[in-house]
């Protein structure tokens, strides 16, 4: 069982930064694989980003070069880096934790959730 908590969720105008953070109850160097999730109102749970204990990442095309993932071993926490939000980004973002099944990310433990509103 991994427990997992997000903090960093906010309201920013477009074109500004948040950085999401997640903390783990456990060693993050015996968790495979992370990620991040986001819901938009009246829309289904996608997923955004995810990274392996090696360092690999993959990203949804929408935020490819604008958000980045990032792992801190040592604190246990994974970060969401969010730069040049859209409007469009606005949703509750979900950390996991989680393994690849034939190269496709199957998350197993989530967190609560943290909202994040970009406004014009």
């Amino acid at each position: 069982q991994v427990q997992l908590v997000e903090s960093g969720g906010g309201l920013v105008q477009a074109g500004g930064s948040l950085r999401l953070a997640c903390r783990a109850s456990i060693m993050l160097d015996r968790i495979y694989i992370m990620g991040w999730y986001r819901q938009a109102p009246g829309k289904q749970r996608e997923l955004v980003t995810f990274i392996s204990n090696t360092g690999t990442t993959r990203y949804v095309d929408s935020v490819n070069g604008r958000f980045t993932i990032s792992r801190d071993n040592a604190n246990n926490t994974l970060y969401l880096q969010m730069d040049n939000l859209k409007p469009e980004d606005t949703a509750v973002y979900f950390c996991n934790s989680g393994t690849l099944d034939r190269g496709e990310y199957q998350p197993k433990f989530w967190g609560q959730g943290t909202q994040v509103t970009v406004s014009l």
